[in-house]
């Protein structure tokens, strides 16, 4: 049977339907003895007899019932696969997995939430990781798009910015350095910041905004936003820390904004995928949407 085509099977389920070549033939468009000679061809790959004819009337042989409940499986397997295509098509279906770094999981779900509004039937999975695991997810094709800060250069990967990204440096309210105005960077060399890990958008944006100006003193690493805001809180260091991140404590006044002679430092936020990968129709929609929309969910 692994020759058989699928118009041989739709061919064979019309006539056992139709118990009736003509009819088959009137209903498929097709000359009767073209629809024979499907059905000849199909025989010939099952190696028995499915129709067996007693007068004038034709008769499916038990073999040809067994054919039946097959092919009508089969052909039910094509149409799902159709719709389900047909669907992803249309933008009516389908999946989208978005890596996202863990900055932008304190705005980028309402901008996840927009797009999922105005597509309903598309399903999000949504993953949050730092800018080296992005990157890893990418590559091994686990994830379509990636949302980053640090663009990657290399042409392995397509980098598209879509929005503004502000970085400040941030510290305790009691901090004696808050209500000072226009502060050299290298007057905080000897402040301990507190940081985020290397591999994170943060650490790059860091370095690249520092870049030999500012020589850490001894550092204190932490791979959670949230903790090292508690930090800073507790007067243990100063932080280097996105805009998006800090709004709430910033409002509450429990963290201060230093006033550092070139900041706020903007970057931009970008969408990330594989230069060899083939989007498919939702990741080429949201990826426009990001485009249209993502600087205002972005502010």
């Amino acid at each position: 049977m692994k020759n058989a085509t699928l118009r041989q099977l739709k061919t064979f389920e019309t006539v056992a339907r139709r118990l009736s070549f003509a009819r088959a033939a009137n209903e498929l468009h097709l000359s009767p003895p073209a629809v024979s000679t499907q059905i000849k061809h199909l025989e010939e790959h099952a190696g028995v007899a499915l129709f067996e004819q007693l007068g004038k009337k034709i008769y499916l042989t038990p073999a040809g019932q067994e054919m039946l409940h097959h092919s009508r499986a089969i052909i039910h397997c094509f149409r799902e696969a159709e719709e389900t295509l047909a669907k992803i098509r249309s933008l009516a279906g389908g999946s989208l997995s978005v890596g996202v770094i863990s900055t932008g999981g304190y705005h980028l779900p309402r901008l996840l939430a927009g797009f999922s509004n105005r597509n309903e039937a598309v399903e999000l999975d949504l993953m949050i990781e730092n800018h080296d695991g992005l990157l890893c997810r990418l590559e091994e094709n686990r994830i379509d798009l990636a949302i980053m800060v640090d663009a990657p250069t290399e042409s392995k990967f397509i980098s598209t910015p879509f929005a503004p990204h502000a970085f400040f440096i941030v510290a305790s309210p009691q901090h004696p350095q808050v209500g000072k105005h226009h502060i050299d960077l290298s007057e905080l060399r000897n402040e301990r910041f507190v940081v985020r890990e290397e591999g994170s958008d943060t650490w790059y944006a860091m370095q690249q905004c520092f870049n030999g100006r500012l020589a850490l003193n001894d550092p204190l690493q932490i791979s959670n936003t949230e903790a090292i805001k508690q930090a800073v809180i507790a007067g243990m260091g100063i932080s280097f820390l996105s805009a998006h991140t800090v709004a709430l404590e910033l409002q509450a006044g429990v963290l201060a904004v230093l006033d550092v002679a070139g900041f706020p430092v903007l970057r931009k936020w970008h969408v990330v995928h594989r230069a060899d990968k083939q989007l498919a129709p939702v990741a080429q929609a949201f990826k426009a949407f990001l485009l249209a929309e993502g600087a205002t969910y972005a502010s």
